[in-house]
């Protein structure tokens, strides 16, 4: 008897025995009255009872027999249905034999080895299902695979079977579903594709461009370059608003993302091939965003990715997908612009945000040099002015700072003023102002966590911005085209409100950080460097003592040139070369090393790698076309067991 008969009949006897207990009372009562009913009452309620007992047992086996065909048919359904499901099915065992296959199964597969495929997935899932998270006992999982030319959702289920022999182990079987969902994919594929990416372009120094050029030359190029935008954007079935005199918003579908960035955004190169006859190049900044819940979301990226872009000097495209950015161009130096306007609403800017700070904290960026503790200096002196207590943030400093740091803590101004990470911790709250100078990214600051403490963040930077960039800062001067954060910092004490005079010491730092990143005034300066070193030379500093700064000990000498010794040259011009020692100022040896490489005749460029603890590190130099951040973004922090000059090789496919 099955388990639902029995319990159908067990709740026909309980009916039938309370109709029985009822009679039983009703008969006592009446003899109890009448004594002669007694014999009578008695043969009744045996007839009674052997009724109901013969009648119930007649329902019984009606019951069974038809719970019996019920099952049969049901059976005979499943059985029928599983055979000739329009989805294959096929059942096997744990080692991966199959025992049973749908007729769609073989139909569908006649002409494919599936066997071995099928076995590859199983192995998968039970692996999927034993290592199932939180504990949980998972019996289904689902695999997406290809078999022939199409796809197929697999729904795995596991089910468990005892052997008739009580000795072997309990085996597991396993039923696989097969659906293909190729057009479903295809479908998906396609509404991936045809969502909207959007984009910007905008003319690089658009202004200077135009002041280089005679009135008929300007119409001409102008011409020239939004003709090259038009069709470039045509070719790939996009549209161009002009939303501005040098500003283009682009949209189209991405299906075909893919094949600008094949091309690696040719209109790059289209743009500087049109010649003029003034002495600054034609070249054009592009951002393309696509990812975003929406277009205006997706709009409002691009208008960031732009920022970026300009950021890193412009000349260049950037494209932000899943979550990553890819940089492309970039090859033109930057342009210095001429106008000061911008250093004056900073400085503005700078001084209502340090008058609102309850204190201020100056922080560079980590290992720092030269340029960034004379920023910080200049800095200081800006918030000492407005009578603001100030403090600059310096945890660590490399071999470059040592004779400066010394030279610091000989002047008593700067008693207490620089603090370590413990003290900056203890000092920030949420009124303090944080100013972060020559850096923008937040995992090369001095230290990190300062940058969560606050909500009051400037930051004064020169370097090509990176994706890592300090994004909730308040105000920003970042400057690209500037020989370094001691220049622009020196701007903005032209242009303070209230009179800034700084002390010969700090118009030193600020002098000695200039040189630093500008190899002596022979590289990256303009019109506005000058003029900054031209401001600080009025302040009585003795270059003497700022060149001592500079001095390399004879040890650190040697192991340079035996690094410049060692270098290979390859392509004719890419000078590569390897510090082997492993020590904490790798970095700073391998900066060293890579400007000296600079100075060899016909070398433009220049790669030294080291290796510190399981950092490595690989300084980048040039003075050509090439663009060494973006290759050194594409080999940062590569694993000490790669082969470091093989990384170099493989960039440029040697």
């Amino acid at each position: 008897m099955s388990n639902n008969t029995k319990k159908t009949f067990e709740n026909m006897l309980a009916k039938i025995k309370i109709y029985l207990a009822v009679i039983a009372i009703v008969l006592i009562i009446l003899c109890i009255q009448n004594p002669i009913f007694i014999i009578p009452s008695i043969i009744v309620y045996g007839i009674i009872v052997a009724y109901a007992f013969w009648t119930n047992y007649k329902n019984k086996n009606e019951l069974d027999k038809h719970i019996q065909e019920l099952t049969v048919n049901v059976d005979t359904v499943v059985k029928n249905a599983l055979i000739n499901s329009p989805y294959p099915i096929v059942i096997v065992e744990e080692e991966g034999n199959i025992i049973w296959k749908s007729v769609s199964f073989v139909n569908e597969f006649a002409n494919i080895d599936i066997n071995n495929i099928l076995k590859e997935i199983l192995n998968e899932a039970k692996l999927e299902l034993q290592n199932s998270q939180d504990g949980k006992k998972e019996n289904r999982i689902y695999k997406q695979t290809k078999i022939g030319k199409k796809d197929y959702l697999i729904t795995i289920e596991k089910i468990k079977t005892k052997s008739k022999n009580r000795k072997k182990k309990i085996s597991d079987t396993f039923v696989m579903y097969l659906r293909d969902n190729t057009t479903e994919l295809e479908a998906l594929e396609k509404y991936e594709k045809s969502k909207i990416c959007t984009g910007i372009i905008i003319i690089d120094s658009y202004d200077e461009l135009l002041q280089s050029m005679g009135q008929e030359e300007r119409t001409q190029v102008l011409t020239e370059i939004e003709t090259k935008i038009y069709d470039w954007v045509a070719s790939f079935e996009g549209i161009v608003l002009k939303t501005e005199r040098e500003r283009y918003v682009i949209i189209f579908e991405e299906q075909y993302l893919d094949q600008i960035i094949e091309n690696k955004f040719e209109i790059l190169g289209m743009a500087k091939d049109i010649e003029t006859e003034g002495v600054i190049p034609t070249t054009l900044s592009i951002a393309i965003v696509a990812e975003g819940e929406s277009n205006y979301e997706k709009l409002k990226e691009t208008t960031s990715a732009m920022d970026l872009v300009l950021g890193r000097g412009g000349d260049q495209a950037v494209v932000r997908r899943n979550g990553k950015y890819e940089f492309f161009g970039g090859k033109v130096q930057e342009v210095e612009k001429r106008t000061k306007v911008k250093a004056r609403t900073i400085a503005t800017a700078l001084e209502e945000l340090i008058e609102e700070a309850s204190n201020v904290l100056i922080m560079g960026h980590t290992n720092g040099d030269i340029d960034s503790m004379g920023s910080s200096l200049g800095i200081y002196r800006i918030v000492k002015t407005i009578g603001k207590p100030a403090n600059i943030v310096n945890n660590t400093y490399g071999l470059t700072l040592k004779d400066f740091i010394e030279a610091v803590e000989q002047e008593e101004e700067y008693e207490g003023v620089i603090i370590d990470k413990s003290e900056a911790l203890s000092l920030i709250n949420e009124d303090t102002l944080l100013i972060v100078v020559d850096t923008h990214k937040k995992s090369y600051v001095e230290v990190p966590e300062l940058l969560n403490k606050t909500n009051k963040i400037v930051v004064i930077d020169h370097h090509r911005r990176g994706p890592d960039y300090i994004d909730n800062a308040i105000l920003t001067f970042h400057e690209a085209y500037a020989s370094s954060a001691a220049e622009l910092v020196t701007e903005l004490l032209q242009y303070t409100k209230n009179e800034t005079i700084i002390t010969t010491f700090e118009a030193e730092s600020l002098y000695a950080g200039i040189m630093v990143d500008t190899k002596n005034f022979t590289f990256k300066t303009g019109v506005r460097t000058f003029e900054a070193a031209a401001y600080l030379r009025k302040n009585n500093i003795d270059i003497l003592k700022v060149k001592k700064w500079f001095q390399t000990d004879l040890e650190s000498y040697n192991v340079i040139s035996d690094i410049v010794k060692n270098t290979e040259v390859i392509r004719e011009t890419i000078g590569i070369a390897e510090y082997t020692e492993e020590d904490e100022g790798a970095n700073l040896i391998c900066a060293k090393a890579a400007d000296e490489l600079l100075t060899i005749s016909d070398i433009t460029a220049s790669f030294v790698i080291g290796k510190a603890k399981d950092t490595v590190f690989i300084s980048g130099r040039s003075i050509g076309d090439i663009n060494v951040q973006m290759i050194l973004e594409k080999l940062r922090r590569w694993r000490t067991q790669h082969s470091r000059r093989g990384t170099i090789r493989k960039y440029y496919n040697i």
